[in-house]
């Protein structure tokens, strides 16, 4: 497609996909500055005035604030968040960071986490701006650096040092709700109410160090090995939560077929089966391996970093469960502790989400469903802001979306990033 004929949603994408945000963890980032200008410029743009924090060098986060019709009404935030995961270059059919359109498609690390909605709000944002209209009520536009590490250098740290930005704001929304999936060939929509708590753990063996040649007993690599595998096989019995069970009847009611195997319930979803079947039950994901030096050197500890996502509630349950899986002598740190949450799929807001999308897609029905992963609406929980994901997209029902979250050649349809502009911008108008 000719740059010429690019509509501005994707160009912005493209631009956001451009400016390598990588995010390794730990304090290890390239940072988010440059992303947070080309925001804060665009948002000067369009007559605001940004605000920037950065509390960390390079961390750089920006608001812009709304004034809405009615600023009797409480506040609502708008929110993404400008970092994305390391690629590996080789591994991907595209340069990663080179924001490629093709075969009707953008291209790119941050193409569906979540530069494609930092696009969306911007030029949903514009729409109104632009035609002269106001808000209903204040909208707080947020842009958030380090989300893909738990937060901890990003939406954490604003909530504690800036919570004035968000004054007077009760709601908010942001990534990974809103978009469509088939479901025995008709398409509905998940729209986001809870997401499972976070536990980022790592796993410490010590041994004995010596020779690689010897008769050794005491083996550290061993023994972490050990755990790993038997944390990384273990299945984890299915625990519903109010959501997960309205998600099961919803998609029963859209099949007619019973509730009784949410498993089987859910590959009635397609590409999406994984994904659901995630939120039914806690996961606990080996995803990092650290020991040795020297081929022939048996090394005194090895490390292993677990990702765990717990169904809320049961975060101590399993931590102790999994203490026992890994064994007395295996030392288990918890690396980043997060909260779960879950809110009713009802109320004013959820029922704007619900009409919007019902305006640009008649008919299809919408589901709530719970997030197996999380989102910058942890921390604005901590003071008192109820969060959903909202990013509206209209999805080809054979593209599995969902499975290129961290995955290889990211990428999503022009087309949908245009329905999602539109359903946005008609959200921010209404609601």
């Amino acid at each position: 497609m000719p740059e010429t004929e690019l509509p501005e949603v994707v160009r912005i994408a493209r631009d956001l996909i451009r400016i390598d945000t990588s995010n390794y963890g730990g304090g290890r980032a390239n940072g988010e500055r440059e992303a947070a200008e080309y925001v804060g410029a665009y948002l000067e743009g369009l007559g605001l005035e940004p605000e920037y924090y950065e509390p960390i060098e390079r961390r750089t986060n920006v608001m812009a604030r709304i004034a809405g019709r009615d600023p009797s009404r409480p506040a609502l935030v708008v929110h993404g968040h400008l970092d994305v995961v390391p690629a590996v270059a080789e591994d991907w059919s595209v340069d990663p960071f080179e924001g490629v359109v093709r075969d009707g498609m953008l291209w790119g690390r941050g193409a569906v986490d979540m530069k494609n909605m930092n696009a969306m709000i911007l030029t949903a944002v514009a729409d109104m701006l632009r035609a002269g209209e106001q808000p209903e009520r204040d909208l707080i536009l947020a842009f958030f650096a380090d989300e893909e590490n738990g937060g901890v250098e990003g939406s954490a740290l604003v909530v504690q040092h800036r919570p004035d930005w968000f004054a007077g704001a009760t709601e908010a929304i942001s990534e990974v709700g809103g978009y469509s999936i088939s479901v025995d060939g008709r398409r509905a929509y998940l729209l986001q109410v809870g997401e499972k708590a976070l536990l980022w753990l790592r796993l410490v063996a010590k041994g004995r160090a010596g020779h690689g040649s010897r008769y050794h007993e005491h083996n550290a690599v061993t023994r972490l090995a050990e755990a790993v595998a038997a944390i990384g096989r273990t299945r984890w019995p299915i625990r519903l939560t109010p959501t997960t069970q309205a998600l099961l009847q919803g998609l029963s009611d859209l099949t007619g077929r019973p509730m009784d195997d949410p498993d089987a319930l859910a590959s009635a979803a397609g590409p999406a089966e994984a994904f659901l079947r995630s939120t039914f039950r806690t996961t606990t994901n080996p995803t990092a391996l650290t020991a040795g030096y020297k081929h022939n050197v048996i090394p005194e500890t090895a490390e292993a970093l677990i990702d765990v996502r717990v169904i809320p509630g049961t975060e101590d349950d399993v931590l102790a469960e999994l203490q026992r899986i890994a064994g007395d002598d295996i030392e288990i740190q918890t690396v980043v502790r997060d909260i779960g949450m879950e809110t009713p799929f009802a109320g004013d807001l959820v029922d704007h989400m619900v009409a919007a999308l019902g305006r640009h897609d008649p008919g299809v029905p919408v589901i709530p469903y719970l997030l197996g992963a999380g989102t910058d609406n942890k921390a604005l929980a901590a003071i008192g802001i109820t969060g959903y994901g909202f990013a509206p997209l209209r999805l080809p029902a054979d593209l599995d979306f969902t499975g290129m979250f961290h995955g290889v050649d990211e990428r999503v349809p022009v087309e949908s990033l245009v329905f999602g502009q539109r359903v946005l911008a008609d959200l921010l108008r209404s609601c």
